[in-house]
């Protein structure tokens, strides 16, 4: 096994075996999960911060860290994202363990060799019922702080739900039989789904994935919200709408990103 699966195998069990369900009742459960995607941030090299915030009289933490880029970009950081919280009654291995998996993964391997571009490492509080498509999600804070201090976002890359993967034959469903037509039904792909004006980052990001990684991939650039089944309703729901960015986000809080 090496470093990477490894990394993200401790990263799932500790959150969802070690910790477990994390829904918004159980502020002491996402404290301690906040800590940990802090600290293992921090084994990075990585500064960390919170941002703090309330619901229902409750206190949750945004926690995030900057890893400088290599270049003189001018057009803004790259934000990648993914929610820690988890819906009632789910431990949230798959949803989205698997997440903040990746995002720790990628900060760290960012950190030993930084991108040419400034690029923000994000784990939200609250993206799952009863705030989702509100403005009390942990990602729909963060941008508004992102807008108020005026810094500048390329495009943000939401991480989430990464761990599922079946190779049978109808393991893949679809909200209508017209994606069946377009899409596999096989669940055994990454899938980038994003806003009609962040289609050229869209398949800008696919582009670079394909060339490093010989997994199927599968994009879609469709209206903010779509009806049906929820994996293809992250494209308005999930932790990409809010950050302001122009013209390149994958849903309604950032301008231009993407779920993967």
């Amino acid at each position: 096994m090496d470093l990477i699966e490894q990394n993200l195998r401790e990263t799932v069990a500790h959150l969802a075996g070690v910790i477990g369900e994390r829904n918004w009742r159980q502020t002491g459960k996402l404290n301690q999960a906040a800590g940990y995607i802090e600290q293992r941030l921090a084994s990075c090299r990585c500064e960390t911060k919170g941002q703090t915030f309330t619901y229902r009289g409750g206190d949750y933490c945004n926690v995030f860290a900057d890893v400088r880029g290599s270049g003189t970009a001018t057009d803004g950081i790259l934000v990648v994202g993914a929610h820690y919280d988890t819906v009632t009654g789910s431990p949230g291995a798959d949803d989205n363990a698997s997440g903040i998996a990746g995002l720790l993964e990628l900060a760290r391997l960012a950190s030993e060799k930084p991108f040419r571009r400034p690029v923000r490492f994000v784990a939200f509080s609250l993206e799952e019922p009863p705030v989702f498509m509100t403005s009390r999600m942990g990602s729909y804070v963060h941008a508004k702080g992102l807008r108020d201090e005026g810094t500048a976002v390329f495009g943000m890359i939401s991480l989430e739900m990464l761990g599922y993967y079946r190779d049978e034959r109808g393991s893949q469903i679809y909200p209508a039989s017209l994606f069946r037509l377009f899409y596999p039904d096989r669940g055994n792909f990454i899938s980038f789904v994003g806003n009609l004006s962040s289609r050229a980052f869209t398949l800008a990001v696919r582009k670079a994935f394909t060339e490093r990684c010989s997994m199927p991939v599968r994009s879609l650039n469709a209206p903010s919200l779509i009806p049906g089944d929820a994996r293809l309703r992250e494209n308005g729901r999930t932790d990409h709408g809010h950050i302001p960015c122009p013209r390149r986000s994958l849903s309604r809080h950032f301008a231009q990103g993407f779920v993967v």
